[in-house]
């Protein structure tokens, strides 16, 4: 069983390695964990979501604890439904095919209980026989939130967005449920493309960090000639852009840009970047008066960072983008908010807003096949002792001219490379060269 209690969440395959039973008993243990009262519950539109959510909420019943079943909803409408409550969980697995499922779970605040906060002591519990068993069997009540939660959000919409033309690519995932409803707010105009909610994904997986999976909304809005193109994936916390030429535009110049955006209101607030940006995103948020910080890669571990520095927003690589106005958790869709508003009051076309921060070259990331990433990190260290070395997130080391980092995989014996420099002869010279010895 231990194959499902991962870095970050709960997740495998259903009916084989998550299904009936071990939902129950993770219910069980999850409330024996935390002691809680009462646990808010949203679940996407996956086929077995419904399953997971009868057999989990018997456990936490049961186990003598209410539920707030909030139905269907995306992961940040689970956050905002439990910001205030006791506990959450999110049944979702994210940009998974559709014969994953998991659980994405929470304690007070909406923190996330990761790996290394409670999912191994969760998974110890699931195993003990009789976890968790109580007299008093805990209430259901349901209650939706959509509305609600639509309606926090207007405060952060600008008066002056234009009629601007969107395409919003929802992968048939669960953010179907909201974009339509959020546009109905706005006076851009929704050009939706799989935003029908289909837990079978018939036309992409819903990663939109595969570029294969954009392709026809690259196609779609070079044909409709829109503004802006908008990627979601599964559980739609996450978002990628595409300007209006059809270009895939890379997660960290979008922090920058959104960066600068909220700095210009606020500023001398702390920033928060994944260590794989590019220098141009830390380059950026001090040019706007910001306090850059750089953190490691993962949700748990960024948010728990905003946290600490009461950070005002904080970018990662894949597209997460979270705001201490969200209760430090993620929000695609503030960041569609904020993007049209930059769109509206600049009245500038994406590529031309994002090209200031296209200073240098990447590499993107670049997953290898290894036996044994740690022994391949110190190989790369020893040779690469005379730059500058953190060892934050795997092993990054930076030179004058250019930097490569490299993060082994939480589940696969992969490592992961991104590297950057100031010319794209130096960044392919140096990506070959750091392959070379990775792959050799």
């Amino acid at each position: 069983m231990s194959g499902i209690f991962r870095a970050y969440d709960i997740r495998g395959i259903y009916p084989i390695e998550i299904n009936e039973q071990i939902a129950e008993k993770i219910g069980r243990a999850y409330v024996q964990f935390l002691q809680c009262k009462e646990v808010v519950i949203g679940r996407d539109m996956r086929d077995s979501s419904g399953i997971l959510f009868k057999a989990l909420v018997k456990g936490i019943t049961e186990a003598g604890c209410n539920v707030l079943d909030i139905g269907l909803s995306t992961t940040p409408m689970l956050y905002f439904a439990a910001h205030d409550k006791e506990a959450g969980i999110m049944i979702t697995a994210s940009h998974n095919p559709k014969e994953y499922n998991g659980f994405k779970l929470c304690r007070e605040g909406c923190i996330p209980i990761s790996g290394d906060t409670g999912i191994e002591d969760i998974e110890r519990l699931t195993r003990a026989k009789g976890t968790g068993q109580r007299a008093k069997v805990g209430k259901i009540v349901r209650k939706g939130v959509l509305s609600n939660y639509l309606n926090y959000f207007d405060r952060f919409i600008s008066k002056r967005i234009k009629p601007l033309r969107v395409v919003v690519d929802g992968g048939n995932g669960i953010g179907g449920l909201v974009i339509p409803k959020l546009f109905e707010k706005l006076p851009a105009k929704l050009i939706p493309l799989y935003l029908e909610m289909d837990g079978t994904f018939p036309n992409h997986n819903a990663d939109p960090l595969k570029l294969e999976n954009v392709r026809d909304l690259q196609k779609k809005v070079i044909d409709e000639k829109a503004d802006l193109g908008v990627a979601l994936d599964g559980d739609c916390d996450r978002c990628m852009l595409i300007d209006e030429q059809g270009k895939y535009i890379s997660a960290d110049l979008i922090t920058a840009l959104i960066a600068q955006y909220l700095l210009a209101k606020h500023p001398n607030e702390v920033i928060l970047y994944d260590l794989r940006s590019s220098w141009a995103t830390k380059e950026a948020i001090l040019e706007a008066g910001g306090k850059p910080v750089v953190c490691r890669v993962g949700h748990a571990f960024i948010k728990q960072q905003m946290r600490k520095t009461n950070a005002l927003f904080a970018g990662e690589l894949s597209g997460h983008f979270y705001y201490r106005d969200t209760f430090f958790a993620e929000s695609s869709t503030l960041t569609l908010i904020l993007i049209l508003n930059i769109l509206s009051e600049t009245g500038k076309k994406l590529s031309e807003l994002i090209k200031p921060f296209q200073r240098y070259f990447a590499s993107g990331e670049i997953n290898s096949e290894v036996e044994n990433p740690q022994g391949k990190i110190e190989e790369l260290a020893k040779i690469y002792r005379d730059g500058r070395i953190s060892c934050l997130d795997g092993l990054k080391v930076e030179y004058a001219d250019w930097w490569f980092n490299v993060r082994p995989s939480n589940t696969e014996p992969l490592l992961r490379l991104n590297l950057e420099a100031k010319s794209k002869d130096l960044m392919e010279k140096r990506r070959n060269e750091i392959l070379e010895i990775i792959r050799s």
